[in-house]
C-alpha cells in the first residue's frame, strides 16, 4: 500500500530536500561573506537568525491556508518564494538590511512549505505507514542539507545561492504536472478517515490540550539543538577546532548519518507497530532516543577538540535526532487528523523560536565566556532533556481536536 502514495511522499520529499539545502547555504557561505563584508560576531548572529523571524511569521498561516486552498498551490507558492529569495540573495548581500530583508522573505517561504506537507500527508499516508513517509521526508532534507555541506565549500559564495536557488524552480514545474489533487466539497479527501470530522474547532482548542503541548516543546526541543548546529558548526570548527576550509565538507557527514538513520528509524518504528506494539509505546521509544541520544553526545562535542572526533560525535547526535521524524513529528497526524497541518504549525512556530536566538544569544554566550562555547552546549543538552521528559509522560495516540 505504501508504494501506492510514493509518488507523493517522493515529490514531497524532494521539496523538503531543497527546503533543507537553501537553509545550509549561508552558515557556510557566510565565512566568506564575512572576510569580504566585515562583519562581526553579532553580525554574523544576526544574518544567521533573519530566515528564523520570517519562518517563524509564516506557520499558522501556511497550515490554515493549506486546508483552505489545498496542498497543491500552497507548497508550489511556498517552494516558489523560498528559491525566488535564495536566487536574488547575492543581488542584496551588498546591504547588510535588504540582506536581512531577503533572509526573511526565505523563511516566510519554507515557513509555509512543511505545514503544507505535513498537511497533505495527514489525508494521503495511512497511520501505519506514516513513520516510513516521514521518514523519507526528514531523510531527502538531510541529503539536501548533505550536498549543500559538500558542494558550498568549493564554491565561490554568490554562486552557491545560484546552483540550489535555480533547483526550486525544476520542482515547481515537475509538481504542478505530476501531483493530483483529490478534494470534497469543502476539504480534501481522507486515504485514512479519522474518527471525529471537526472542521469548525476554536482557536484556543490548539493549546489546551497536554498532548498537543508535549508535541510543541518536544519540537522546541529537538529544534534548539538543530539549529545550533546547523548555524554554527562551520563557524565552530574553523574558529575554534582549527579547520582548514577544506575541512568544511566534512560537515556534510552529520546529516549523511541522519538521513540514513531517519529512513532506518522509521522503518523499524512501523515494524514496531506491525507486531501490535501500541502506537503510542512507539511514539515514545523514537522521541526518547531522538531527544535523550542528541543531548548526551553534545555534551560530549563540548569537550573534544579533535576534528575527526568532534565530527563523529555530532553525527551520532544529528543521527539520532532523526529518530524524531518517527517520533512526535508523525504524531500529529494521529492526535489532531483534520488540522495536523495547524497543529504542526503551531509546533514549528513555537520551534522556530530557537533559530531567532541562536544567533545572537550564542554569539553572546561565547563573548561573554571569553570565547569557549561549552555553555551553548551545555545549555542545548539540557533542553532535549526536558523536552523528553514532558512528552514522555505528557503525550497521547488518541485524537484530541
Amino acid at each position: 500500500m505504501f508504494w501506492k502514495t510514493s509518488s507523493t511522499v517522493a515529490l514531497c520529499s524532494a521539496a523538503n530536500f531543497i527546503n533543507a539545502a537553501d537553509r545550509v547555504i549561508m552558515p557556510i557561505a557566510i565565512i566568506q561573506m564575512t572576510d569580504e563584508f566585515k562583519w562581526d560576531l553579532h553580525g554574523q548572529g544576526w544574518v544567521l537568525s533573519s530566515f528564523a523571524i520570517g519562518y517563524m511569521s509564516s506557520q499558522v498561516i501556511g497550515g490554515s491556508a493549506a486546508k483552505k486552498y489545498g496542498g497543491k498551490y500552497m507548497l508550489a507558492l511556498a517552494v516558489f518564494m523560498w528559491s525566488l529569495s535564495t536566487l536574488l540573495t547575492p543581488l542584496f548581500a551588498h546591504s547588510f538590511y535588504a540582506l536581512f530583508l531577503s533572509r526573511v522573505v526565505l523563511g516566510i517561504g519554507e515557513g509555509i512549505g512543511l505545514p503544507t506537507v505535513f498537511h497533505i500527508f495527514a489525508h494521503t499516508i495511512h497511520q501505519d505507514e506514516r513513520s516510513r513517509a516521514f521518514g523519507y521526508l526528514v531523510a531527502l532534507g538531510s541529503i539536501g542539507q548533505t550536498i549543500a555541506a559538500i558542494v558550498c565549500p568549493h564554491l565561490p559564495w554568490r554562486y552557491m545561492f545560484y546552483l540550489f536557488g535555480s533547483l526550486g524552480f525544476v520542482w515547481v514545474a515537475l509538481w504542478l504536472v505530476l501531483y493530483k489533487e483529490m478534494r470534497g466539497p469543502d476539504e480534501e479527501e481522507f486515504v485514512d478517515p479519522p474518527k471525529v470530522t471537526s472542521s469548525n474547532v476554536m482557536w484556543t482548542e490548539f493549546i489546551s490540550h497536554w498532548p498537543l503541548w508535549s508535541l510543541y516543546i518536544a519540537h522546541f526541543s529537538m529544534n534548539w539543538a538543530n539549529y545550533i548546529i546547523m548555524q554554527w558548526l562551520p563557524t565552530y570548527m574553523t574558529r575554534t577546532l582549527g579547520a582548514a576550509s577544506s575541512d568544511i565538507m566534512y560537515t556534510a557527514v552529520p546529516y549523511i548519518m541522519n538521513s540514513i538513520v531517519g529512513v532506518a528509524a522509521g522503518h523499524f518504528a512501523d515494524s514496531l507497530i506491525a507486531k501490535k506494539w501500541t502506537i503510542l509505546s512507539v511514539r515514545r521509544l523514537m522521541t526518547c532516543l531522538g531527544l535523550l541520544g542528541p543531548g548526551l553526545f553534545l555534551l560530549l562535542f563540548s569537550a573534544v577538540y579533535n576534528v575527526p572526533l568532534a565530527i563523529i560525535f555530532i553525527s551520532i547526535s544529528m543521527s539520532l535526532s532523526a529518530c524524531n521524524s518517527s517520533g512526535h513529528l508523525s504524531n500529529h497526524a494521529e492526535v489532531a487528523p483534520n488540522h495536523a497541518g495547524i497543529t504542526f504549525a503551531i509546533s514549528n512556530t513555537l520551534a522556530t523560536i530557537p533559530g531567532i536566538l541562536c544567533g545572537p544569544l550564542t554569539a553572546e554566550l561565547v563573548t561573554q565566556s571569553h570565547g569557549r562555547w561549552f555553555p551553548v552546549f551545555i545549555l542545548a543538552a539540557l533542553i532535549n532533556f526536558v523536552g523528553a521528559i514532558i512528552y514522555q509522560s505528557q503525550s497521547s495516540s488518541s485524537q484530541v481536536i
